[in-house]
Order: structure tokens, then C-alpha cells, then sequence
């Protein structure tokens, strides 16, 4: 042993005469870091509720439960953090979408009662909900994908040349890719108006099985290769990855799954639904709110005759969308499957004229009629009588029917919404130049953004706060529409602001064609006064309980005509819907006249 190991323990002592470092008081004098993982906060009112923390915890210490009526785009739902489970590790704050979720700087929480150690952040009150100290996740730090696989499209040059579908599809592995992207919250579902199952099938593209993606489909959307197109895609606006930048691809995804299945392997693939039970339904228009229908009706083993005035079926899916946004042999892909299953689709049968209703509604058990909007509103303006004035849908079903419009070199188009920029890009593609005018802002437009894009890119010019005043015969031109700027007035709390026309401010475009496309009402004309006098009919949309049953117990009505929403989706699901209620009111039927 050496005499350094005799002394070392003696030096020890000259330390015992040193200001001790010992806290006396921990619990006051010792704060976390400024970036300590303490305890849990979150910003309840940017939180979604998309259960992203819930998915990534390791330990299962977070449950998404129920706080809140749900909003558009939220679940209603909050995590619930349990403390016995919990290892701080901060993968919850670290993925979540909206960047609500945090942790404290707090770390001492002493309580005699271990439940109480379960808790919401942000919504049960605690001393540190408003904490600014703790962990966040570091700017540009991201576990989701926040970037959009790149969907292939034909150049805005090479799209105005001709009626070539502008959006090429996915590739397998760019399908792949964005698929991804998807973390499963299902607040998707839940937006979307037929209750799509799209985590699902989203899972099935990861999985590579487009079988199984296909029934998924089919569950709730017999017109997926139409919707996967143009789908208005109101799931797409709450997606939660939207937070992080872009919204996953839904439609396209959807789109994907439909392009890679021959038609000719669909009976292999999906359910051909139940035997026939004998009972008989009618269903007027072949849009896909009728197809919806005779589709789950004939799952359902009923005998459905569908009648349609046009030579082909499709309804506005044909006739009013231009095939570069989706071409007809989509549509007939999926009417095709609807008609192998058995349901008979007669066409140019207009009720009314060719076979009276009151023989079709005698004829059947139940009736279902989804015509839509197909009336064009007029401008109500002097001139809109003039050789040249065309409505917006008139010139698409021209398109559609083969017949090329006489457009001349120069085209007006009024109007904001889908109508409108499909007939001024379809005008672009017979090479007339395209002026759009809208009286309220570009923001108002009620047409789907990239519609405005891509109208704008294969330059059609766009004119707002414009307001049509009068046409007249043209001097050099077949036409000149006179037009007056206007300015936005606040039309109260709530509500959107109007247009004024500002005195004096009256322009002129010399032009060879004027399309209006400011929206259609319904033609009822089919329906018989007496039968027209028992239904009930508000601000023109014929009124339906949630089973889309009308005032009259045997007739069912969907779509445009009932629905103020006006898109493919909606109708499909307004037909699904209703198919559901004519079961059950024809069961309910059968039980009480056994009963007697």
C-alpha cells in the first residue's frame, strides 16, 4: 500500500468544512429545462383529434376519447394521456399533424390518487396548459410526409389541343408512395358523403392487393372509375396531412385502384348481392344518383328497371363533363358492371312522352327519380335571345352527342362554377379565344380550384366583380356584351358579400359567342299535377326524409333535385341511401299485409 492510499481518505475532511451542495427546497428551486419533456399539453382547439399520437405510442399510454361536438374537419376527439404508462419520449408531439401537441418544462405532479394521473391535456385544467417552456418539435423536423406525389398530367399546351385526358394516373409505385402518406385517422370517412372507407382501401394499395381494394370501393361507391376522377374530394380538404402541407391524393388513389382491374374480372371479384325476391322498382334518370340506386337495389335482389331520356347513360357524368376530364369509356365501365348484374337501363324513354308515369309507378313497388338540374338559368338580360348565346350545358351535350359548336373565334363565358370552366376550356380546344366573366371574387368561385387553374393555364382570361348588362348584335363580331364592374358589399355577419354594380363603369367585348353557365333548376314536367300536388317541394328541391323518401310513401327522389350540395358523390350517396330505405319500407310492407 502505498502512502498516497494511507492519506487519500484524511483529505476527504477539508470538504466537510464547504458550503454544501444540497437543495433544500427542489420542488421551488429546480425548473426543467427550457426544452424538458414534462408534461403534456395541447392546443385543443387546433388539435384534430386524427389519433396520430395514439398510433405511434409504444407504450399504449394515449387513448383517443370524445370532448366535443365534432366540427368539419375534427373528430371530436382528444388524446387522454395515462402517466403509469407514459415514458416521456415524445413521439406523440413529434408527429402530430397540426403541431397542437407539446410538453411542458413541468415535472412534478403529487397526488395521493393514481387516476388522476390519467388526464386530457388542454382540455382538464392544469397549472401548466399554457406553459411556453418545454418540448415542441423542431421547426423542419417532420415524421409524415408533408410533399404530394406528383400526378402525371399533359402539358396546358398540349392539353388545349385536343379532348386527350389531361391526368395520365399513377404509376404502381408513385400509387405506392402515396399511400404512404396516409396515417389511418378516418376523419376522411367521416367527411365524405358516401362514408367511403378510404384508410381501407388507401391500406390495400400498400398492400398491393387491388382485389381487395376493389370490394372496399364498391361498399359505398358503385361509379368509382367516374368519381375517381371527378370527385369533388371534399375528404381531401380535412386530411390531416394537409396540416404538414399537402392533402393526400384520395381521388387519384381511388382512381389508381379502378384503372388496374379489367372490367371483364369484376363478377370474379365482387358480391353479386342476393336472389331475387319477386318486388319491382322503377328508377327515372341515369345519373349516378340512379345508378346508384338500381345498383345496391339489385344487391338487394330486386327486379330495377332504369329510364332515361338520353341515348346513353350517364346522366351529367356524359353529358356535362368534356372527356379530358373523364372519358366516356370510364363511365361506361361502370355502367357496364351496374347492367351485367341484371339491371335492365332503357334509354331514350323519356316518361311523360314515351311511357306514361302513372304506368310505371302502377307497375312497380317503389320508384326512385334522380333527374337533376337540367335546366339552364338565363342571364335576364336584354339580347341573351341573339343567334350566338348558347348555354353553358347545351354546348357540353352537343360535345358529348358528336355535334361541333359553332363558336366562331371568340367566346364570353358567365359564370364561376365547374359548368362554366368546362364549357370555356372545352371553347379553348376548338381554338376560340375565352374571356370568363364572374361578378363576385376569384375566392367566391364555385368551381373546384384546379378547374380555375387549369382553365386560367390553357388561357382562358378571367375577369371578376364583372356583371353581365346587355347583348347586342356586333359590328365586327356576331356579338357585344356590355359589362359593368362591381364592388363587394357587406351583406351582414355570417354571410358572404354581394356584388353592387358601380354606377358608370359599363366595358364592351366584341365577341362571336356568349355562353351563360350560372347554374340549372329542376324540370319537374314529367310528374303528373296530381302526383306533382302530394309531394312537397321547397325552393325547388323536392323534400325527403333520411331515407329520401318523399311526402309520397312510395316514391323515393335523390340528387341534384334534393340535395343542395350538387356534386357526383353526394347523389351516389343519396342513392345508396335511398336504395336502404325502399328495402326497408317494402319489408315493413310485406310484414303488415301478412299480418292481415
Amino acid at each position: 500500500m502505498s502512502l498516497k492510499d494511507i492519506v487519500a481518505p484524511f483529505s476527504v475532511w477539508k470538504r466537510a468544512f464547504e458550503k454544501p451542495y444540497t437543495n433544500r427546497k427542489p420542488l421551488d428551486t429546480r425548473p426543467g429545462a427550457p426544452r424538458y419533456r414534462g408534461f403534456h399539453i395541447n392546443a385543443v382547439d387546433t388539435c384534430i383529434g386524427c389519433g396520430t399520437c395514439e398510433e405511434i405510442c409504444q407504450n399504449e399510454a394515449i387513448d383517443l376519447v370524445p370532448v366535443k361536438e365534432t366540427r368539419h374537419g375534427d373528430s371530436g376527439l382528444r388524446p387522454k394521456i395515462d402517466y403509469g404508462r407514459c415514458c416521456w419520449c415524445a413521439l406523440c408531439v413529434d408527429i402530430c399533424p397540426t403541431g397542437s401537441l407539446g410538453m411542458s418544462n413541468e415535472y412534478i405532479w403529487i397526488d395521493d390518487d393514481p387516476e388522476v394521473f390519467r388526464f386530457i391535456p388542454g382540455y382538464d385544467e392544469k397549472s401548466w396548459n399554457h406553459a411556453e417552456l418545454g418540448y415542441r418539435r423542431a421547426e423542419g423536423y417532420d415524421l409524415l410526409e408533408g410533399q404530394r406525389v406528383g400526378m402525371p398530367m399533359l402539358s396546358f399546351e398540349e392539353s388545349r389541343k385536343s379532348f386527350v385526358e389531361m391526368v395520365q394516373g399513377f404509376s404502381a409505385e408513385q400509387a405506392k408512395a402515396e399511400a404512404d402518406r396516409c396515417i389511418a385517422c378516418g376523419i376522411c370517412v367521416a367527411t365524405c358523403p358516401a362514408h367511403m372507407k378510404v384508410p381501407e382501401y388507401i391500406k390495400a394499395i400498400r398492400d398491393d392487393n387491388m382485389a381487395e381494394g376493389l370490394k372496399i370501393v364498391y361498399n359505398a361507391n358503385p361509379l368509382p372509375a367516374s368519381c375517381g376522377r371527378v370527385c369533388s374530394h371534399s375528404c381531401e380538404y380535412v386530411c390531416a396531412v394537409k396540416h404538414k402541407g399537402e392533402a393526400l391524393s384520395i381521388r387519384w388513389l381511388k382512381r389508381y385502384i379502378i384503372d388496374q382491374i379489367y372490367l371483364g374480372d369484376y363478377q370474379k371479384i365482387l358480391d353479386e348481392g342476393e336472389p331475387d325476391n319477386g318486388k319491382r322498382v322503377a328508377v327515372i334518370g341515369s345519373g349516378p344518383g340512379g345508378l346508384s340506386a338500381a345498383y345496391y337495389l339489385r344487391l338487394l335482389g330486386y327486379q330495377v328497371t332504369v329510364y332515361d331520356a338520353n341515348e346513353r347513360a350517364g346522366g351529367m357524368l356524359r353529358y356535362g363533363i368534356p372527356e379530358y376530364r373523364l372519358p366516356y369509356d370510364q363511365v361506361d365501365k361502370d355502367i357496364e358492371y351496374i347492367r351485367s348484374l341484371g339491371v335492365d337501363i332503357r334509354q331514350n324513354t323519356r316518361i311523360g312522352a314515351d311511357v306514361d308515369f302513372e304506368v310505371v309507378y302502377r307497375d312497380h313497388d317503389a320508384l326512385f327519380f334522380s333527374t337533376g338540374l337540367t335546366d339552364p338559368y338565363g342571364l335576364d338580360i336584354a339580347g341573351e335571345d341573339l343567334p350566338g348565346v348558347l348555354s353553358g350545358l347545351g354546348m357540353l351535350d352537343d360535345v358529348t352527342e358528336g355535334r361541333k359548336p359553332d363558336l366562331g373565334a371568340s367566346v364570353v363565358v358567365v359564370g364561376g362554377g365547374n359548368v362554366a370552366m368546362d364549357a370555356a376550356r372545352t371553347s379553348r380546344r376548338y381554338n376560340a379565344e375565352v374571356t370568363i366573366l364572374y361578378r363576385r371574387r376569384e375566392e367566391d368561385m364555385p368551381a373546384d380550384d384546379e378547374e380555375i387553374h387549369e382553365a386560367q393555364g390553357e388561357g382562358c382570361l378571367l375577369i371578376t366583380q364583372a356583371i353581365p348588362l346587355r347583348i347586342e348584335k356586333g359590328d365586327t363580331t356576331r356579338l357585344k356584351l356590355f359589362w359593368g364592374r362591381a364592388e363587394m358589399v357587406s351583406d351582414g355577419p355570417g354571410r358572404r358579400p354581394k356584388p353592387v354594380l358601380i354606377e358608370g363603369s359599363e366595358e364592351v367585348i366584341a365577341c362571336d359567342t356568349v355562353i351563360p353557365a350560372i347554374g340549372q333548376a329542376a324540370d319537374y314536367s314529367f310528374l303528373p299535377e296530381e302526383t306533382a300536388a302530394r309531394l312537397t317541394f321547397k325552393r325547388g328541391y323536392v323534400e325527403v326524409n333520411e331515407f329520401h323518401q318523399t311526402a309520397e310513401e312510395k316514391i323515393f327522389a335523390g340528387g341534384d333535385i334534393a340535395n343542395p350540395k350538387r356534386d357526383a358523390i353526394s347523389a351516389i350517396a343519396n342513392g345508396h341511401s335511398a336504395a336502404k330505405g325502399i328495402d326497408i319500407y317494402l319489408r315493413l310492407l310485406q310484414k303488415e299485409r301478412a299480418t292481415f
